[in-house]
């Protein structure tokens, strides 16, 4: 995520990170290793959830381990929640889908809903033009790519 945070920035979002460690160990994870993997460190928050609230709030809150699962939310400019992904730490997640999916989610907020971005969209690709013209059409706008 670090990183990706100078693209993430230019397209206007804020990166935040939590768990339930403390300030301290945020402080001495960032010098012992964080600044090792990234120069300067990550160059975003580290806040502590320490007692886990913010973690149940969003369902990310694991009572037995007393820790927070380790998910991702992509929450619009009007505080809504329009993505996430909870992941177990075993498996990392692919932050250039984050970027394509908040650039996916400004153009359909910019369209006011009136373009929808199929699996895979990228900017500057076809989007689909939502109404009642495209109900049982979409097949006729977006081909996906076959993997292989």
């Amino acid at each position: 995520m670090a990183v990706k945070v100078p693209e993430l920035e230019k397209i206007g979002v804020q990166v935040l990170s939590m768990s339930t460690d403390s300030r301290f160990t945020h402080k001495i994870w960032q010098a012992e290793e964080l600044s090792k993997m990234v120069e300067g460190g990550v160059p975003f928050p580290l806040l502590s959830d320490q007692t886990g609230e913010i973690g149940k709030m969003y369902g990310v809150y694991d009572e037995a381990a007393g820790v927070d699962i380790r998910g991702r939310f992509l929450i619009d400019p009007d505080g809504i929640i329009q993505a996430m992904e909870v992941v177990t730490p075993p498996v990392g997640r692919n932050v250039s889908e984050l970027v394509r999916q908040v650039q996916a989610f400004q153009l359909v907020r910019e369209t006011k809903g009136a373009e929808a971005t199929p699996s895979g969209w990228q900017p500057g690709k076809p989007t689909l033009k939502v109404g009642p013209d495209l109900v049982g059409k979409v097949w006729k706008v977006w081909k996906p790519k076959k993997e292989g």
